[in-house]
């Protein structure tokens, strides 16, 4: 699911969290056509039966094959699976908690409808049972902190999504194999020049020994292009357009670095670390910190890009660009771990040629780091299940005990580590990347700051001023917050900041 489908449906959910007890009381009966369908087998007629409600199809044959294990670890009790529409998700449990037999005793949900589902009372403390380890001792803390909500975990992580930085490691193995024959000519070049100066002829004893290579080449081996890819990778924005400035494409190439500008989730690291919603759990409103220096700063450096390589807005998409990296014509760019299976399915089909990797994303500058956003996907149990024991034990089984498919046959990267799938060290970057991620807030308040941050971005990168953008953006979510007008106060930059951006924009200063 894009970011924008998640913001319309989270939208949709706000407006009606606050009528869903209401709703859930009017006598209306609502049982998904899936859990209808389900018979009394007499084979399981003596277990207890446990009701798992998710919104993602593609989790339908994993969710089945894990309740059929489950059966076989817990012989008391059956797990069905029941597959829902995402639309009005939570109201529907709601609905089906107070007026069907089939309680959903436990459910999948993203970690920022937390707080409205707690306050719903469709989401109860985690229940560990006895010799079970404590959740900061099986997680990352990101996911920790994705799961609390005023100090109570009310979830358990499941998997995630978060954004990183991705590159084609055949266009960077040449260039650093051209680089290093380069520097070895030029040391033989001098090495010889010296000779000739010390009265030497460089001629003499120059011929290679039997079994040894002539040239250059020789002298570079694979792991030292591997350490100078290694070496080569940015470590900042204005690494990359130091690369882009000496980088002599293949002709194929039509951008050293490009991503989808439009969407907030490829964006969003640019500002993850200077920018504050709701603390690090996603769940106060007394923690909101949108318009600072750090952020004005970060937002300029994002708006010089659009100076640098010129991305159209109007004439690009997610899908699009990973196609144009798949066909060799982008170098770096930005992607969520669908672009896993994306390109390995290519490469099976033999519509990708190349080697590529996964690393974190750059920082924005030595000064100012970067931070991505992340979506946890939590198994959570119904504060109106009548088996709450029974849920969290099966909680603690999918999230934890059922992870070593996951990726293979659903394309979701499990939070827990404990599998051979990050044994592939570009899915670890996913998953390092991931433990230094911002997790999406859970505020209601604040439900629509992805869809107002998404606009800023769009009128920063259009040239909009990203000081009186950014403040308006600051005033208009902290007077949703504090439920009346609000103003900040002006940040007047210091005028050596002003002055080296506009040098940069004018191509006189920075990197050009």
């Amino acid at each position: 699911m894009t970011l924008k489908k998640r913001l319309t449906m989270i939208l949709a959910i706000a407006l009606c969290a606050g009528g869903i007890y209401g709703v859930g009381r009017l006598g209306i009966a609502v049982r998904p056509a899936e859990a209808e369908d389900v018979e009394e087998d007499s084979l399981f007629g003596h277990r207890e039966t446990l009701y798992l409600w998710y919104t993602d199809e593609a989790l339908t044959d994993y969710l089945n094959s894990v309740a059929v294990s489950y059966s076989e670890y817990q012989e008391e009790t059956r797990v069905i699976p029941v597959y829902t529409s995402g639309r009005e998700y939570l109201e529907t449990i709601n609905q089906a908690s107070l007026h069907t037999d089939e309680v959903p005793d436990l459910y999948i949900v993203s970690n920022d409808s937390l707080e409205k589902a707690y306050l719903s009372g469709l989401a109860s403390e985690i229940e560990l049972s006895e010799g079970t380890q404590s959740l900061p001792d099986l997680f990352p803390e990101t996911a920790v902190d994705a799961v609390t909500y005023h100090d109570k975990l009310i979830g358990y992580p499941f998997y995630f999504e978060t954004s990183c930085f991705l590159y084609n490691k055949s266009y960077l193995n040449d260039w650093a194999r051209a680089q290093l024959e380069a520097e070895a000519d030029a040391a033989m070049g001098e090495e010889a020049q010296a000779q000739l100066e010390d009265g030497q002829d460089p001629e003499e004893d120059t011929s290679p020994e039997e079994g040894e290579t002539e040239g250059a080449a020789a002298a570079v081996s694979d792991e030292a292009v591997e350490a100078k890819v290694a070496e080569t990778l940015p470590k900042t924005i204005d690494d990359i357009r130091s690369f882009a400035d000496v980088y002599d494409a293949p002709e194929q190439v039509e951008a050293v670095f490009k991503w989808d500008v439009s969407d907030i989730f490829y964006n969003y690291f640019f500002v993850g670390d200077s920018i504050d919603v709701g603390g690090k759990c996603g769940d106060r409103a007394d923690s909101i910190r949108i318009y600072n220096e750090d952020a004005i700063k970060c937002m300029r450096v994002y708006q010089d890009l659009n100076q640098f390589f010129s991305i159209d807005t109007k004439e690009i998409s997610y899908d699009g660009i990973l196609q144009d990296f798949m066909d060799g014509k982008i170098v770096y760019s930005v992607v969520t771990s669908d672009a896993l299976s994306t390109i390995e399915g290519a490469r099976s089909e033999g519509n990708f040629a190349y080697e590529y990797g996964i690393s974190m994303l750059p920082d924005v500058s030595e000064e100012i780091g970067s931070a991505s956003l992340s979506v946890t996907q939590c198994v959570v149990v119904n504060g109106y299940s009548p088996r709450k024991a029974m849920a969290n034990d099966f909680a603690v089984y999918l999230a934890t005990q059922a992870t070593d498919t996951l990726f293979t046959r659903t394309g979701k990267l499990p939070v827990y580590d404990a599998s051979d799938t990050y044994d592939d060290p570009n899915k670890k970057a996913f998953l390092d990347e991931y433990t230094c991620s911002v997790p999406m807030p859970k505020l209601v308040e604040t439900s629509n700051f992805w869809v107002e941050l998404e606009i800023t971005f769009a009128r920063i990168w259009g040239g909009e001023n990203a000081n009186n953008d950014l403040k308006a953006l600051s005033e208009k979510i902290m007077s949703q917050v504090v439920g009346g007008e609000y103003e900040e106060e002006y940040i007047d930059l210091p005028e050596e900041v002003v002055e080296e951006y506009e040098d940069e924009e004018s191509g006189e200063g920075g990197e050009e």
